[in-house]
């Protein structure tokens, strides 16, 4: 691209994509578009994610307006987690992105093994 010409709106799908883009809220999107709603504890059993990490990447879903979470005032506490309608609208790339993976997993692996035979 010329030095001359700009991007006016890369910055701005630079910060969404660094958001959403990553791994942990793309497998919470992933999860939670499959699944439905799903409580925190059932979320970071089934991704093997640490707590911490998992509370994170939840509170900035939530302030991206990607998904909703919902308190249970009740012992212990229920807290459980839904995809918005936005959020259920990013699931179709994720969604693709997701199966694309899973397909090509084999040939990634097979591709990597034989880069490090090379260097």
């Amino acid at each position: 691209m010329p030095d001359n010409i700009q991007c006016p709106d890369c910055k701005r799908i630079n910060e969404v994509l660094s958001r959403v883009g990553d791994r942990w809220s793309f497998l919470v999107v992933f999860s939670l578009a499959r699944y439905g709603t799903l409580r925190f504890n059932e979320l970071k059993r089934s991704l093997g994610i640490s707590q911490r990490m998992l509370s994170l990447t939840l509170k900035q879903l939530e302030r991206d307006g990607l998904v909703h979470r919902t308190y249970h005032p009740s012992i212990p506490p229920k807290v459980e987690y839904t995809l918005t309608e936005t959020g259920r609208s990013f699931h179709e790339p994720v969604n693709a992105l997701g199966l694309w993976a899973l397909e090509n997993l084999d040939k990634i692996e097979t591709a990597r093994r034989a880069y490090d035979e090379t260097v």
